[in-house]
């Protein structure tokens, strides 16, 4: 029976060193019936992105090359080799140098099945985002997975695509929890007494797969559940397998009321609640995937957060038995990337519910999750995580009803369980435009940048 999913992300994998630091971690709670789930190591995600879309650049301009001009193309093979070499260099100074080793191979393969992806550069970008960027957490927990066996603490590779299953919906896939329930709570009646269990985190597939000639059963369309997803991943595995609890290892000690790397004087918040944890993940603390506790807390299932770098310190516990005084500590989160539209409606209308019926629609038609909305007479305001795609999309959907103005590259700025006398905010802050600001009875939020001047919409 699995009691504990372990949560290790790309920072906590970054090099062997990390990977090392990991292996110590899991030989101490081994006994414990653990199940690890793994994400890309580093920056990898970040990397394979640059290699796709440097891939759909070349093969555009190779659509209309000549054929005096082909020699001087260059797809995009040294982005590519970054991340091959990178992965190379862990992988010779965990296994000694050892070029024979088996899993040197085993992560060859997985390199040239990831290069013929993306070969196929006519297919929708999503859909090949998925099908390409994977590839780093399937390359990372194998590479893992044989280094725990070479340290004697035996361990059984998942592919997470055959048990988390998704729609189509490529880039934020929505679970299948009937399916995907079904296929993880088998591993419960598996015997993995002694053996540690690793699997991918933010990947997933349709369910779907094919034989290759060699008779193996093959993923036909992976699929992504977000970027940082590996905790919701966690969550997935912990709701369906009944875990008692899951954690969550990362490079602070526990989850902090600020980011120390933008504030001097940070406090951890010991032990809050699932709604609290929620609250902070949905205005933007990056510690946590917003998705995560849902599934947690459907199951009451305690949720921990602790520093691999500091193992033995006390980890922040989430849970629904925190005393609700505690959370009063202030909580101070940044948001960056933020793109703020004022909408207006052309004839002066009042805006009334026929108009934002129609603006919510098309937010929904685009996928906009909106992090602030803000409402007058005649205009609504709305915050939301910047992308060029969703926000055209939004101004062509808009244009014929209501004027549309827009500011790019701001920054969300939330105090949680803020008072008069919040020094931090004051001095975040200090010398910024503010250019929304918002408040309840717990949280205050300003939309901020002095550098960015706002447009007409085309």
């Amino acid at each position: 029976m699995i009691k504990k999913i372990y949560k290790f992300g790309g920072a906590s994998v970054k090099d062997a060193e990390a990977v090392r630091n990991l292996v110590r971690i899991v030989k101490e709670h081994k006994d414990e019936d653990i199940f690890l789930v793994v994400s890309a190591m580093g920056k990898t995600t970040n990397m394979l992105e640059r290699v796709l879309e440097a891939w759909k650049v070349e093969s555009e301009k190779w659509k209309v090359a000549t054929a005096d001009s082909l020699s001087t193309f260059h797809f995009p093979l040294s982005t590519l080799k970054t991340v091959m070499e990178y992965h190379e260099k862990i992988l010779l100074d965990l296994f000694e140098n050892n070029t024979a080793h088996p899993v040197i191979e085993s992560v060859s393969e997985l390199f040239i099945e990831l290069w013929e992806k993306l070969q196929n550069a006519e297919l929708p970008y999503d859909y090949q985002y998925d099908q390409t960027v994977s590839y780093g957490e399937l390359i990372s927990t194998t590479i893992i997975q044989e280094y725990l066996n070479y340290c004697e603490v035996p361990c059984r590779w998942l592919d997470a695509r055959k048990y988390v299953i998704t729609d189509e919906n490529y880039r934020a896939a929505n679970i299948d929890w009937d399916e995907t329930r079904l296929r993880i709570s088998k591993l419960n009646d598996e015997h993995f007494r002694g053996v540690v269990c690793i699997t991918q985190g933010f990947i997933g597939s349709t369910g779907e797969t094919k034989v290759s000639e060699e008779g193996f059963e093959l993923i036909k369309h992976a699929t992504t559940l977000g970027r940082e997803g590996s905790d919701y991943t966690a969550a997935i595995f912990a709701n369906c397998l009944d875990a008692e609890e899951v954690t969550i290892w990362k490079d602070v000690d526990g989850l902090l009321n600020a980011d120390p790397k933008r504030f001097k004087e940070t406090v951890q918040l010991p032990h809050i609640t699932y709604s609290e944890a929620i609250e902070l993940a949905f205005y933007g603390a990056t510690v946590i995937h917003p998705k995560t506790l849902k599934p947690l807390q459907n199951k009451n299932i305690t949720l921990k957060v602790q520093s691999f770098l500091h193992p033995d310190h006390t980890p922040t516990v989430i849970d629904g038995k925190a005393d609700r005084n505690i959370e009063k500590i202030p909580s101070y989160i940044v948001k960056d990337h933020q793109t703020l539209v004022s909408i207006s409606p052309r004839d002066y209308s009042f805006m009334n519910e026929h108009n934002l019926q129609l603006i919510f629609a098309a937010c929904d038609e685009w996928g906009i999750h909106a992090n602030v909305i803000q409402t007058s007479a005649l205009m609504l305001s709305c915050c939301f995580d910047h992308d060029d795609n969703k926000l055209k999309g939004l101004l062509a959907s808009l244009r014929e009803t209501f004027q549309v103005k827009y500011n790019k590259e701001l920054t969300l700025f939330t105090i949680r369980h803020y008072d008069n006398s919040y020094t931090m905010g004051d001095e975040f802050l200090k010398g910024r435009k503010v250019y929304l600001k918002q408040s309840s009875r717990s949280t205050l939020q300003f939309v901020i940048n002095a550098e960015c001047g706002m447009r007409n919409a085309e």
